[in-house]
């Protein structure tokens, strides 16, 4: 059988060709993983590479306590703020979910829970949160004024005095009239 020599040319074209892309795919790290039809572009999560990098993303969209942080002091005002309604069931609600926040924000930041725990749950939340749910206004306000030094020194424990000096610990001074 005679071989044409274009076709010889041809086969040998293709091997090196073959053998380029294999060494290109070798040597150059894999590209992250795009969205397939069957994935939204908007899967961020989802369209992570691996486990490790879903685990990453998750780390840090929970961020730290900070975020905890932002969420108690909401609360803490919302809290005043219906003291001064004499709505102690939301009072009460506040409160509860306060503490919720805290340990969820130690869960993330475990360094945070020595002084939380020892200044601020053990000691104050079930005295604070009965007063609350007493109905009684001196009871309720008194427990405020324990959870307003309660932060505070917290905040003193963990060496973030400054955050004492803000409109929010000023505002909430005295009852709300």
């Amino acid at each position: 059988m005679k071989i044409f020599p274009h076709l010889i040319a041809s086969v040998f074209a293709c091997i090196v060709a073959i053998g380029a892309v294999v060494k290109a795919a070798q040597s150059e790290p894999p590209a992250p993983a795009a969205a397939t039809p069957e994935r939204n572009v908007d899967d961020w999560l989802l369209n992570a590479p691996d486990d490790a990098a879903r685990f990453k993303l998750l780390q840090q969209q929970a961020r730290g306590f900070s975020a905890s942080m932002n969420e108690v002091g909401r609360r803490y005002d919302a809290l005043y703020d219906a003291l001064g309604d004499k709505n102690y069931e939301l009072g009460a609600h506040h409160w509860q979910k306060i503490k919720e926040v805290i340990q969820a924000g130690y869960t993330r930041r475990p360094k945070r829970q020595a002084n939380a725990d020892t200044i601020f749950l053990q000691k104050l939340f079930e005295p604070v949160l009965a007063d609350i749910k007493s109905g009684d206004a001196a009871k309720a306000w008194a427990a405020f004024a324990q959870v307003r030094s309660g932060c505070m020194a917290c905040h003193e424990a963990e060496k973030v005095a400054f955050m004492n000096n803000q409109p929010l610990f000023r505002r909430t001074e005295k009852p709300k009239e």
